[in-house]
């Protein structure tokens, strides 16, 4: 029997395909909703979300900002160089600086799908520059120093950097170079092996030309400003692997080295 009279004949969807029609639809709604709160100006309405699921669920896959636009667009690279202190026969030898972000970055070059690791770099230099600069001078003078020596060297520095009050700065800045030193050790195992006993990064920002000199043929980008760090301990996380870090990081390193 053909009730719309076009001559179809239409088969029911099985429970089984309505239900993923339905989970797809569901699905949709939420990461279109979730993505309106992440990029919206924060507001209570993000609580209709509970706990930190929304942050968990957009970082670091969905993560979106309107930073590319006017009025204040990106207008500067950020930076990571990594260099470790290694233990070889007993010796002590420090390593040459590694660029990070530039090995990278090179798995954007003529990519079309690049992987999201080509960016983490440079979002890991953003997010600990900006807690850098909440510090002041004599706690950057404290983040200068060399911190690593027991397994309280922490500790150790944290209660230096609030020494100098400012405890919220303080907070935020410690969870920002935990996140920067775990990266930089597998920066240093994937680069030196086994034979790491320290780590040392130092993040830099330089901005692009003013907008309003972009056509003088003599202009020239600002100088590089960098926020240096002393040597550090090691810090990985659970479920982390240096050897799979290693068969992506070692390949771009090479190339981007060419």
């Amino acid at each position: 029997m053909d009730p719309a009279g076009d001559g179809a004949v239409r088969t029911p969807l099985s429970r089984l395909k309505r239900a993923v029609v339905v989970a797809a639809v569901l699905f949709t709604a939420f990461h279109i909703f979730a993505t309106f709160l992440w990029i919206a100006p924060a507001s209570g309405l993000r609580q209709v979300i509970p706990g930190d699921l929304l942050h968990r669920y957009m970082i670091p896959m969905h993560g979106q900002s309107w930073s590319v636009f006017a009025p204040e667009p990106i207008n500067g690279d950020y930076r990571l160089q990594v260099r470790a202190t290694l233990n070889r026969d007993g010796e002590e030898i420090e390593t040459e600086w590694v660029d990070a972000t530039a090995a990278e970055l090179d798995m954007l070059t003529h990519n079309l799908f690049p992987p999201r690791a080509a960016i983490t770099a440079s979002q890991v230099a953003s997010t600990f520059r900006g807690a850098y600069l909440d510090l002041n001078d004599e706690q950057e003078e404290i983040v200068a120093l060399g911190y690593y020596n027991g397994n309280d060297w922490r500790p150790r520095l944290e209660s230096a950097l609030r020494s100098h009050d400012n405890a919220g700065a303080v907070a935020e800045y410690m969870q920002a170079e935990e996140l920067a030193n775990a990266y930089a050790t597998q920066v240093a195992y994937a680069m030196w092996g086994e034979d790491v006993v320290l780590v040392q990064f130092v993040v830099s920002r330089q901005n692009v030309v003013p907008y309003g000199q972009r056509n003088e043929p003599d202009a020239e980008r600002p100088a590089v400003q960098p926020y240096v760090t002393g040597w550090r301990g090691l810090i990985e996380y659970p479920g982390q692997s240096r050897e799979r870090f290693a068969e992506i990081f070692r390949p771009a390193v090479e190339e981007s080295t060419r």
